[in-house]
């Protein structure tokens, strides 16, 4: 019936009109009619029927899905929830697979919200449908069904298959109203929708891959997450929980989401090995969403967050509203603060990776990911010292996450904060040979016992915040390292981020991973002539995915020279770019 949708339709319409009335088909027709043609008929009268009475358009201006989904205001998505839960039932259909769609805006303010659907494996929604997202989302209502009709015909989904989607939401509260509309339009299209409630993004990926895995890569349940996550690490830990000038103390700031949630269940689960102070909890306390908190808060104002007490050289992180970010942080003697960003983390972690990798005498290549963000200094120490191969790829998780699959072990993080370690089939192959092979030394066989429970440890899906920093406790407890040692091992070039308000970001693109500048014609130049004037100086520049700004980055030698570099190139895109708004000024 596929095949033949756009001539089976106007039946499926009589059908439905007539259903939708008390009109009696004619006893010969009734009985000619299939069951299942008029189930098809009442699905599809409910589609269109939802769209036009439940859910209509209610914003003339177009949005778009970008790396991060959609993210607006959340009183102007009820429609677009709707609509992506129509087409997470048409994706899961053509990948013939559990398909997850996460409700969040993750570090953005309280009012905003999202939605972004996740693919079999954990990825990101193909880039090839991103353009299928922003279609569904921008037509009209008398157009919604021509569009439907439109992917069906191009894909050739079957519309018969009854799939399963996955739903998850954050904390926010404008997230339960959504997720209804969301789920009228899995039910539409007669899906499943499988509501987890409320959990963090790292969670839903989780639970799509453990799905699609036949449970071999895990439990679909919360429990199954911490369980699987607290006994790797409990295995790494051992029975000594402090080492050297490592203390397993750790204050944590949840960002007032859901991340201060889920925290508490490790807590319970991992008893005296780890001691977490955990502050920012709206559920006991007041505090908004994000405001004045959250790794997001605490990387571009590079201060402590509001809640968190101020200890001198204290270990502290803090996690962004859906808990797919973390960032480390402390003070020290001189009330000096001191941020241990993605950069850090990836550095810590391929170092250790590669310090047991070697131990294993296994030919597996190793390699890191960075974006543009990467602070300089950060490159040049993997590279060089580390001898770590480095890529260099766009902004945006789905581009880490597939170079990362180039490697045996790839690491990738974002400057952000956001970031995993993903291994493949063959490492994971020959790990499991090497630590059952007794002809072996047994420092070989524990070097790779040890790896494959960092696998376990390690959410391979996307960045998770909770997993990574389970990673990075598990790593500086090995190496008996207290947060200044760990900071110890480069010097970070100073940096400044600084945003751009413009009428339509999409008059900046950008080649080479972001770092050229390819319109606005002549930025480019005025850039690279910048950047000339400044010791070390780096800068480049690069629309956002989801508003009409764009973001400008820059280091240099001093703190005062990468202020005003990323200040003077901030004007420059102001005023080639078709800035709005105000001249930008440093805060």
């Amino acid at each position: 019936m596929n095949s033949d949708w756009h001539y089976w339709y106007p039946l499926l319409v009589i059908v439905s009109l007539l259903l939708s009335h008390t009109y009696s088909l004619p006893e010969k027709v009734s009985t000619s009619l299939s069951s299942g043609l008029i189930s098809m008929a009442n699905s599809y009268r409910t589609v269109y029927a939802f769209a036009r009475e439940m859910h209509p358009k209610t914003v003339k201006t177009d949005i778009q899905y970008g790396t991060a989904g959609f993210r607006t205001k959340a009183t102007n998505l009820g429609y677009v929830m709707y609509r992506m839960g129509l087409l997470a039932v048409l994706r899961a259909r053509y990948k013939r697979a559990t398909i997850g769609v996460m409700i969040t805006a993750s570090h953005n303010p309280e009012p905003d919200n999202g939605v972004k659907l996740v693919d079999p494996m954990g990825e990101m929604l193909e880039q090839s449908w991103e353009k299928w997202a922003t279609k569904f989302a921008n037509v009209g209502d008398d157009q919604l069904e021509e569009t439907i009709n439109e992917i069906i015909k191009e894909y050739d989904i079957p519309m018969t298959d009854r799939v399963e989607i996955v739903v998850g939401k954050d904390t926010r509260p404008s997230s339960p109203s959504l997720a209804k509309s969301l789920t009228d339009g899995v039910l539409a299209l007669s899906g499943k929708p499988v509501d987890y409630g409320i959990v963090t993004t790292p969670q839903l990926h989780y639970f799509v891959v453990c799905k699609n895995t036949n449970r071999k890569y895990g439990e679909p349940t919360e429990e199954g997450y911490y369980t699987k996550l607290t006994k790797a690490f409990k295995k790494l830990r051992g029975e000594t929980y402090t080492n050297g000038s490592y203390k397993n103390r750790l204050l944590y700031d949840g960002a007032n989401g859901v991340g201060a949630k889920k925290i508490k269940y490790f807590q319970e689960l991992l008893g005296n090995s780890m001691k977490i102070q955990m502050y920012n909890d709206a559920i006991i306390g007041s505090g908004k969403l994000n405001y004045m908190c959250g790794a997001d808060y605490v990387k571009s104002q590079q201060k402590f967050p509001t809640g968190v007490p101020v200890e001198t050289n204290v270990r502290c992180c803090s996690v962004d509203g859906d808990a797919d970010r973390l960032i480390y942080y402390y003070m020290d003697e001189n009330n000096g603060f001191h941020l241990m960003d993605g950069d850090r983390m990836a550095t810590l972690i391929a170092s250790y990776l590669k310090e047991i990798l070697e131990k294993t005498e296994l030919d597996l290549n190793l390699g890191l990911v960075q974006t543009a963000y990467a602070n300089g200094a950060s490159t040049e120490y993997i590279s060089k010292k580390l001898q770590v191969p480095v890529a260099c790829v766009s902004t945006g998780v789905k581009h880490l996450h597939h170079k990362a699959l180039d490697y045996d072990i790839g690491v990738y993080f974002e400057a952000n904060g956001h970031g995993t370690v993903i291994f493949s089939q063959n490492a994971k192959d020959k790990l499991r040979e090497t630590a059952k092979n007794n002809s072996i030394s047994e420092e070989r066989r524990q070097a790779a016992e040890a790896l494959l429970n960092l696998i376990d440890l390690i959410n391979e899906t996307v960045g998770d915040a909770i997993s990574d920093m389970l990673l990075i406790e598990t790593i500086l407890h090995a190496k008996g390292w207290d947060i200044q040692q760990w900071e110890s091992a480069y010097t970070d070039l100073p940096n400044r981020l600084m945003k751009v308000t413009v009428q339509d970001r999409n008059v900046i693109t950008t080649t080479d991973a972001e770092r050229i500048c390819v319109t606005p014609e002549g930025l480019q130049a005025e850039i690279d002539a910048l950047v000339a004037k400044f010791d070390k100086g780096r800068s480049f520049v690069r629309p956002s995915g989801t508003e009409d700004i764009v973001r400008v980055y820059a280091e240099a030698a001093t703190r005062e020279q990468a202020d005003e570099l990323a200040l003077q190139v901030a004007k420059k895109v102001y005023e080639m770019a078709g800035g709005a708004g105000d001249s930008p000024q440093l805060n």
